[in-house]
């Protein structure tokens, strides 16, 4: 499984408090999607795998918002006393053994395009900083080598502080995009902003289910395969989902009836309890689904572009 997880993720950080409804609130709306929905489908169209959004005040209305993304959710208990650089950590941490390279926004800047993060992405650099007319913006782009000694920082400036040490490797990308440099505090821009960049996120939106009489595997049900395999544990898998537990082992029984075979194997412990794993058979049905889900996105993405 190796070669699915080695790929470029997005990290997302809203765990900091806001006052309810205010332009800081990532629930707030600009044009009629929030802005955290906004930057997850910007995100997801640039093709960034796996999007982990840190969450902390009001942290179950964010979930309750994503929970049809196919996002995974880090909370910071801990929101009040600590800075937003410790959320940024905390996803870095969870993600450096995931991914190659991590493009990082805070929830504050919703307008930036797909092209542009594709672009950073396609230019293969350690440490990418985009401008828009000679002024630095958001998001970033680490690759996982310089990551360790971004998560180790401990001086001033929080994640730029950081990004300072790295000023031999540190590219800045010159874009045609504004949404690099606004952020919420710019909401009239922004609002402006609108309607040029929903017609560079106009995309084909697929949901791929698998089905017989009813639906029995489908997007929601991969990430749980997928966080399955990398916590060992069901309990774990649904924190990071936002599901319940029940609800998970619903959607679990529900796909092994459906494919007349286990795909999770319990072995039960001590006080402590067991650990879940994925079987041969459900580590196999998992990499056919991804590699036929792949196959679908990459062939609708080729038509779209050539008949529209």
């Amino acid at each position: 499984m190796g070669d699915i997880v080695r790929k470029t993720g997005g990290l997302i950080v809203a765990a900091g408090q806001f006052p309810k409804k205010s332009k800081l609130d990532p629930l707030y709306k600009i044009g009629s999607i929030t802005v955290i929905r906004r930057e997850v489908l910007t995100f997801q169209i640039a093709g960034l795998f796996p999007i982990v959004v840190v969450v902390g005040y009001h942290a179950e209305d964010i979930e309750h918002q994503l929970s049809d993304y196919g996002v995974i959710f880090i909370r910071n208990e801990d929101y009040e006393n600590t800075k937003k650089f410790d959320s940024v950590k905390m996803g870095l941490k969870y993600m450096k053994d995931r991914c190659d390279k991590i493009v990082y926004t805070p929830v504050n800047v919703p307008m930036v395009t797909p092209d542009t993060i594709q672009k950073m992405v396609q230019l293969d650099k350690s440490l990418i900083v985009p401008s828009y007319h000679g002024h630095t913006g958001r998001p970033v782009l680490l690759d996982r080598r310089i990551l360790p000694d971004i998560i180790n920082y401990e001086g001033p400036g929080g994640l730029k502080g950081a990004i300072d040490n790295f000023s031999d490797v540190r590219t800045f990308m010159e874009v045609e995009d504004e949404g690099v440099i606004h952020t919420t505090d710019d909401i009239k821009r922004l609002e402006q902003l609108v309607p040029e960049y929903n017609k560079q996120i106009a995309h084909p939106f697929l949901r791929i289910n698998l089905e017989r009489e009813s639906m029995f595997f489908d997007a929601r049900s991969r990430l749980l395969l997928v966080q399955i395999q990398e916590t060992h544990s069901v309990r774990e898998a649904c924190s990071r989902m936002a599901v319940s537990y029940s609800k998970a082992w619903t959607m679990l029984n529900k796909l092994e009836d459906e494919l007349g075979y286990a795909v999770v194997e319990r072995i039960h412990g001590g006080h402590r309890g067991g650990n879940t794993y994925l079987t041969k058979k459900g580590e196999e049905f998992l990499e056919r689904y991804i590699e036929f889900e792949n196959n679908v996105r990459r062939y609708t993405e080729e038509e779209y572009k050539r008949l529209f």
